[in-house]
């Protein structure tokens, strides 16, 4: 796909690398080898517990800390996202009000990496495992645009030296991700761009272009539509439930009411000589007795 990228013309030598953005799940650090050559940049999301380690000392840094001598090591301290007390100081900071997210706060270190064994995806590899660097970020911000508590995300880049700008342009790539990520669901679930068994380039070319139109006609109609749940909200409380505002003058107007629900034990009448039954409970015992 990259060759492709660059056969067509979008990409040119001189322009800056194709920032590839993944969830949690990949391995960013090797998807990075795998692509290692090739004009790209490897962006993950991590989970929250890894631990990763800092630069490989030099033969100095190493001397100047143990004077005794010994071999030098090949990782450096390590960094767990769990335990704030091994973040040290970050190579970048910054601070970005957003509409959505409220305060964004990014920290990044340059160089980290993760500490290799010869297991999983790296079960087949022959020689010496690799060192592979990158940029790690972490991400906090104030609030969520469906609501909930925020969680720090912690994002690698397979990129180093990054600075300010450069960490801002990464966090907020793996947010515009999220957006195009759920763009696809709504064309493929809900307005069935998947459905249909095509023959034909054309007509999926065709198909394709319908679901645009229709996707676009959807974003024109979204504020007609301000006061109707989605379908990932909660369902509001009859007693307590805010009045919708007219949408777009159609009249969408309800008045708050409550609901009383209310339960009557009826009686089941006995007539002379018979028990009548209940359905709810066990059949009376019997007893029977052969003469």
């Amino acid at each position: 796909m990259v060759t492709d990228l660059i056969e067509m013309g979008p990409w040119h030598f001189g322009d800056r690398d194709i920032l590839i953005v993944f969830d949690a799940g990949y391995d960013a650090p090797r998807m990075a080898h795998l692509l290692d050559g090739l004009p790209v940049e490897v962006l993950g999301r991590m989970r929250s517990d890894r631990v990763m380690r800092r630069p490989t000392p030099s033969l100095k840094e190493y001397a100047l800390s143990y004077p005794q001598g010994g071999r030098p090591p090949k990782h450096g301290k390590e960094l767990r996202f769990a335990k704030p007390d091994t973040w040290g100081e970050p190579d970048a900071a910054t601070v970005q009000v957003t509409d959505r997210y409220g305060t964004a706060r990014a920290m990044a270190w340059d160089r980290i990496h993760p500490r290799l064994t010869t297991r999983s995806a790296w079960i087949d590899h022959t020689g010496e495992l690799p060192i592979i660097e990158g940029t790690l970020i972490r991400l906090q911000v104030d609030r969520l645009p469906g609501g909930g508590d925020p969680i720090p995300l912690w994002l690698w880049s397979s990129a180093t030296g990054l600075n300010s700008e450069d960490v801002d342009v990464r966090w907020q790539a793996l947010l515009r991700r999220f957006d195009i990520e759920h763009l696809f669901m709504l064309m493929k679930q809900t307005l069935g761009w998947t459905r249909p068994k095509l023959r034909t380039p054309e007509a999926g070319e065709r198909w394709t272009w319908l679901i645009t139109a229709a996707h676009t006609q959807i974003r024109l109609l979204r504020e007609a539509a301000a006061d109707v749940r989605r379908p990932w909200e909660k369902p509001p409380t009859l007693a307590g439930s805010p009045r919708p505002e007219s949408a777009g003058g159609f009249g969408t107007s309800a008045r708050t009411c409550t609901v009383r629900s209310v339960h009557r034990k009826l009686q089941l009448p006995v007539l002379e000589g018979h028990l009548v039954r209940r359905t709810g409970g066990p059949p009376p015992a019997t007893t029977w007795a052969r003469p």
